[in-house]
């Protein structure tokens, strides 16, 4: 699994013109998977991602987790999360300029892997995580909080 993970002040995902999904300060998240992926890539990379440490403390440094983050009144409250599925995020360029996606898994096996990894990173928030629409032609709005911009792979842990 791939993702890119992006800190952000808001993000939305429209579908046909229609706001599907939208959220406040916290991730959004783009997931990649491959066929080679499962139950043990999608319990580490939801672990590291709740656990990142890229939202500011109250001296300003990023210290604090999506579920440390602190409202304008100073209440602790925890961020939200958006997943959209992108299966260009396991394009190979290697070879010419238009890239090949053949390492990215068929909606057999991604819709599934999509699907728990939702399910286990709501598990891990501690509330539920929203998403975009598997398969769909999607319009992602977001607002970059820093920017703060992190790429994990499930197969590169080291």
């Amino acid at each position: 699994m791939r993702t890119v993970i992006q800190r952000v002040k808001h993000a939305s995902v429209t579908i046909a013109g229609k706001v599907k999904s939208k959220i406040s300060e916290g991730f959004l998240i783009l997931l990649g998977i491959e066929e080679a992926d499962g139950k043990e890539d999608i319990d580490w990379l939801c672990r590291k991602i709740v656990g990142l440490r890229v939202f500011d403390d109250s001296e300003g440094i990023m210290n604090c987790s999506i579920k440390e983050l602190r409202d304008e009144t100073g209440t602790e409250r925890t961020g939200d999360i958006l997943v959209v599925s992108q299966f260009t995020l396991m394009a190979s360029y290697k070879k010419g300029n238009r890239p090949s996606y053949i390492r990215a898994a068929g909606h057999g096996i991604a819709i599934p892997l999509y699907e728990q990894f939702c399910s286990t990173l709501s598990k891990e928030l501690g509330k539920p995580v929203l998403t975009g629409e598997f398969g769909a032609d999607m319009k992602v709005e977001l607002l970059n909080d820093g920017p703060v911009t992190i790429c994990m792979d499930t197969k590169n842990k080291e």
